[in-house]
């Protein structure tokens, strides 16, 4: 080195990933302020949350290997009734099924409060499934470790919050002082020979790197030392996330895995992604975290949780096949039979227009739509959905439905096929047209009913002398 030569240069090596020559990335070291960073800026409170930018980009990583988490147990139930012992065990009896062989939902977390919360879990390890497993989400004491380690757990849940909100506002600590107790915590956990699940909650209004990074680092050497799975889980607590490319950190949900993989060095299959849906985007920030380096993804059956709810699970089923080009053995017929059962033996109401699962999710009203249909389904149905969902695509018949609406719900409800197919110029049709449009025109306002529509059917069918045979 020269005289003159005083800076330590940090060293180029070859990236393996992308062939190309790169310098070694800066350590990041916690930036313990004096004053919390509520990023004002963005979160003026009294105003809407604003998405700045400043074009920094990062790439897609998107691990070989993606999955599906479950939290309809716990956050699914700090929104709704507890459900009973039996139901959570059927509840995860149809997870097992939907998940497949392959294991795509790989875990469901379950609180240990409670004597029924505990029977729960109990029974549910009883079954003796390989996925989901069965994890908790504790209170972060050594009481609560050893009882994770007496039911037979290999993980749980801990949680460490991470932005200022919570840990000047709330904790009332400094951020080296929350990094510190968090660390214990964890190391207490590790002493029982428990993997830790570190819910970082609030990440999306956090110091990427002036706090959570560096924590993340410290995660890491634990998990050296001890040889046991650290998991990262990033909570947008709040929705706050968003995917769009060059959106400014905290809010940018590619930024926050890019930092957490990249910077913190935590590999693809220890991060999940926790998100709600405040703003309309838990499905697409979900999806954006798997894009970009995470392999779990976090959600709630029918989206089911704290104030707007989590992430739906059967929207990441879905998200799954369109993004792999299949679904790895998931069974999505049994997404219709959760619905079904959460209807029919829990008392929840889905709302009907809900994707999916909805009553009205691929029934169309428009007379247009109905035209389509009755030439070819997949002009208006988003795919087979009666091969995926057991949901035939539907016509409602109201006054919009036309001639064609009235024919294809004739054709649905009695499954004809082929010849046996009723066209829309039929005399049966035109007569139960003449029904339909008598009821509207008398003052009515409500969608027909299959039971009345099935009681025209009847008649027509006896007057004209015929009969539907599928």
């Amino acid at each position: 080195m020269k005289a003159n030569e005083t800076f330590q240069y940090r060293p180029v090596t070859m990236n393996e990933n992308n062939h190309l020559l790169q310098i070694e990335e800066h350590m990041y070291i916690l930036d313990d302020v004096q004053k919390p960073n509520v990023f004002r800026n963005m979160f003026p409170y009294s105003e809407i949350p604003k998405i700045p930018f400043n074009d920094r980009i990062v790439p897609h990583n998107m691990p070989q290997e993606v999955w599906i988490t479950d939290t309809t147990f716990r956050d699914g139930q700090q929104s709704r009734a507890p459900y009973t012992t039996e139901q959570i065990v059927a509840i995860y009896d149809y997870l097992h099924r939907l998940g497949g062989p392959n294991g795509m939902i790989r875990a469901s977390e379950f609180f240990l409060y409670s004597k029924k919360d505990r029977d729960a879990a109990y029974k549910c390890m009883e079954r003796g499934y390989a996925f989901p497993e069965v994890t908790s989400w504790i209170r972060a004491s050594k009481e609560d470790f050893r009882l994770v380690k007496e039911i037979g757990m290999k993980e749980t849940g801990i949680l460490v919050s991470c932005s200022d909100y919570h840990i000047f506002l709330k904790l009332k600590m400094t951020r080296r002082q929350a990094m510190e107790h968090y660390l214990s915590v964890v190391r207490e956990c590790l002493e029982e020979g428990i993997s830790p699940r570190c819910h970082l909650e609030d990440i999306t209004r956090a110091d990427i790197y002036g706090y959570v990074v560096p924590f993340c680092l410290e995660l890491m050497k634990l998990m050296e030392e001890y040889g046991i799975s650290v998991k990262i889980r990033a909570c947008d607590t709040m929705g706050y996330g968003v995917n769009y490319p060059g959106a400014v950190i905290p809010r940018s949900v590619p930024g926050i895995i890019y930092a957490i993989h990249t910077h913190a060095g935590v590999p693809h299959e220890l991060i999940e992604w926790h998100g709600h849906n405040d703003f309309y985007k838990a499905v697409t920030n979900s999806t954006t975290a798997w894009l970009y380096g995470c392999s779990g993804v976090n959600t709630s059956l029918f989206g089911i949780g704290e104030r707007t709810g989590n992430t739906p699970l059967e929207a990441m089923v879905f998200e799954y096949a369109q993004l792999k080009g299949h679904l790895n053995g998931m069974d999505t017929t049994v997404i219709t039979e959760l619905a079904e059962y959460y209807e029919r033996e829990i008392g929840y109401s889905i709302p009907p227009r809900t994707p999916f699962v909805g009553r009205n999710f691929n029934v169309t009203r428009a007379g247009i739509h109905a035209d389509g249909l009755l030439k070819n389904e997949e002009i208006y149905n988003i795919f087979d959905t009666e091969k995926f969902l057991n949901r035939p695509v539907l016509c409602a018949v109201s006054n919009t439905s036309g001639l064609a609406g009235i024919a294809h719900w004739l054709n649905t409800y009695y499954k004809l096929r082929g010849e046996k197919q009723v066209e829309k110029n039929s005399e049966l049709v035109a007569r139960i047209k003449e029904w339909v449009d008598r009821e509207y025109a008398g003052g009515r306002v409500t969608v027909m009913t299959d039971e009345e529509i099935v009681s025209c059917v009847n008649d027509v069918c006896e007057e004209l002398g015929i009969t539907l045979i599928s």
